[in-house]
């Protein structure tokens, strides 16, 4: 059966699991203006991210990327991975193998 909600609901910050098991992982990452997660990496998976509101540069190694709201990125998970937020954002990731 079908389970409906909306991304407000997912309460958790910055980061709010969306299934209740890990498999596929599924967060909702929001962070405010001027937040940054620290570098990192999600060994062993391949990362979709989309940014659903707000502005983001994701730093992958050495590279930034600007995304703005609506826009998706792949990426591989052993890449370090940075999120800052220009503005307050929310974006919807997925991590699968």
């Amino acid at each position: 059966m079908p389970e409906r909600t909306t991304l407000t609901d997912l309460d958790d910050t910055p980061h709010a699991e969306v299934f209740e098991t890990r498999r596929p992982r599924t967060v909702r990452l929001e962070l405010d203006a001027g937040e940054r997660v620290p570098r990192h990496t999600h060994e062993g998976t391949n990362v979709v991210l989309h940014l659903v509101s707000g502005r983001l540069e994701l730093t992958l190694d050495d590279e930034t990327h600007v995304l703005d709201a609506g826009e998706l990125i792949r990426f591989d998970g052993d890449r370090e991975v940075s999120p800052y937020a220009v503005e307050p954002s929310t974006a919807v990731v997925v991590f699968s193998t």
